[in-house]
């Protein structure tokens, strides 16, 4: 894995932090844990981590405000941790930005497998972001994979999540193609313990309320019904 990657565990159970904290060193982690929001916003300005597990049950602050506060910052990315495992907690979690969203009580290897899998998206991203060409044009849009943002003609800009920039990434590199949720879902696709499919399509609903001129009539990402999506637009990739 080469140098250590940094994660933040923000839960307030001594337990299960204890527990995140033992499961990811193990695997070559560095992990620091903090019991409430305020001692992890204070760490992360000393210095930030690669990734963030946030459990939404914090004393002193809402847990999903704080994950709204980490999603604004791209150096690194955001997991929940919950033990509110309904469909519509997930997909608001989803939706207010998390790259995922863990269940408690959890697998310590699908904890490995979550984390490893935002990690690897990141890397990812960083390894696009060097090649010769790491901005797209499409539209009115530019999408600059250094930053994981979106700069429309008129200077409006939209930011995007690690997962829904790598999302984005795959549809622009195959335009006018049909992709498979199962192939957008990328390294993802074993999980079942999520409804099929569902966080796919929040984040192409993210995207699409950031790009589209009507979401609810998208002309950019099309859905085709059965077999995936489809990104209908042209793209250039600007030197």
């Amino acid at each position: 894995m080469g140098q250590k990657k940094r994660i933040y565990v923000i839960e307030d159970e001594a337990d299960i932090r204890r527990l995140v904290t033992e499961v990811l060193e193990g695997y070559g982690y560095e992990v620091t844990g903090w019991a409430s929001g305020r001692e992890a916003r204070a760490a992360i300005q000393r210095q930030a981590p690669d990734l963030c597990l946030v459990d939404l049950g914090l004393p002193d602050m809402d847990g999903l405000t704080l994950v709204r506060e980490l999603w604004e910052d791209v150096r690194f990315g955001v997991i929940i941790l919950s033990g509110r495992g309904g469909t519509s907690d997930r997909v608001l979690g989803l939706e207010l930005g998390a790259d995922d969203y863990i269940v408690k009580p959890f697998e310590p290897r699908e904890l490995v497998a979550r984390v490893n899998s935002a990690i690897r998206r990141r890397e990812q991203l960083t390894a696009a972001t060097a090649a010769e060409s790491a901005r797209a044009r499409f539209g009115p849009w530019v999408f600059d994979l250094g930053n994981l943002t979106l700069t429309a003609d008129d200077g409006r800009q939209e930011s995007l999540t690690a997962a829904e920039a790598s999302l984005l990434l795959m549809l622009l590199k195959a335009p006018k193609r049909v992709l498979s949720r199962e192939h957008l879902q990328g390294p993802d696709q074993d999980r079942d313990d999520f409804p099929y499919d569902r966080s796919i399509d929040v984040r192409v609903s993210r995207i699409r309320k950031k790009i589209e001129e009507d979401p609810r009539a998208p002309r950019l990402i099309k859905t085709v019904y059965g077999a995936g999506y489809l990104f209908a637009g042209d793209v250039s990739w600007l030197r």
